[in-house]
């Protein structure tokens, strides 16, 4: 099995190596800088970083020679449904679309949305298979890096550490439509890879005491302690005695100092 990338030196050796442009290597250099900020203390649910994932799933598509704006989507396609983007809310929404835009541009942020939008299951899988000949050129690209990321999930067995049975999320059907795809695309190495991780990781075991032992089967941050956050040992006397303070005052008196305040207002 093919060795990829799981660290951004490695990812931008492989790059460099490859012949990609100056251009793409400026773009996926930028694409890097955004994974850094918004994947920061994220991991999957078998504990390995999320930032090695990406970086993995971009590895693939560059060993596919697939185009720089499709490596760089690959890197950051998880943006939408796991970034932190600072607002403490998940999923897609113009405001994240726009951030994206503005550093990668319009091709690979679209890359980016479409993906999010491809739901990933049983179901759906059956169905990008049967309407597979009518896919345009971006749903195709978007379909490779689907694909990818499937390949990157299962490699070291990873899916298998991730908890309580989530490989069994597809039927062994669904899997080989996944090979089938790959085959369609026009990638046959990257069909016979599939092939063998989902075949190994049916037949392997592992030990009970590897495994996610959280129970949950998606993916985590964990924040440095440094970085949550605490009520300052300086300011904390202080708070004591403002919350003293104002526990002694009578209620009666409090809402009239806010009748007084709002009488005071100005009308504009």
């Amino acid at each position: 099995m093919h060795s990829y990338a799981q660290t951004n030196l490695q990812l931008f050796n492989q790059l460099s190596d490859s012949g990609y442009s100056k251009s793409e290597l400026t773009l996926l250099y930028n694409t890097y800088q955004l994974v850094m900020e918004l994947f920061t203390g994220g991991f999957r649910s078998s504990g390995k970083t999320f930032i090695a994932h990406l970086v993995g799933t971009a590895s693939i598509l560059a060993s596919l020679g697939a185009s720089g704006k499709v490596v760089a989507a690959g890197l950051l396609h998880a943006a939408y449904t796991n970034g932190d983007f600072g607002d403490g809310k998940k999923g897609i929404d113009n405001a994240k679309r726009e951030k994206i835009r503005l550093v990668l541009g319009e091709e690979v942020e679209e890359y980016i949305a479409r993906y999010t939008a491809l739901k990933w299951n049983e179901k759906t899988i059956s169905a990008v298979g049967d309407r597979f000949d009518s896919l345009s050129a971006i749903e195709r690209d978007v379909l490779l890096i689907r694909l990818t990321n499937e390949l990157e999930e299962y490699l070291d067995l990873g899916i298998l550490y991730c908890g309580e049975l989530k490989y069994q999320r597809y039927i062994n059907h669904s899997c080989d439509l996944m090979v089938e795809m790959a085959e369609k695309l026009g990638f046959p190495s990257l069909a016979k890879q599939l092939a063998t991780v989902f075949q190994q990781t049916t037949l392997a075991e592992i030990p009970n005491e590897l495994r996610n032992q959280s129970g949950e089967n998606v993916s985590f941050t964990i924040a440095p302690n440094s970085y949550r956050k605490k009520l300052s040992l300086v300011w904390y006397p202080w708070f004591l005695s403002q919350l003293r303070r104002w526990r002694s005052i009578p209620r009666r008196a409090i809402r009239a100092i806010g009748k007084t305040n709002l009488s005071s207002q100005t009308n504009y």
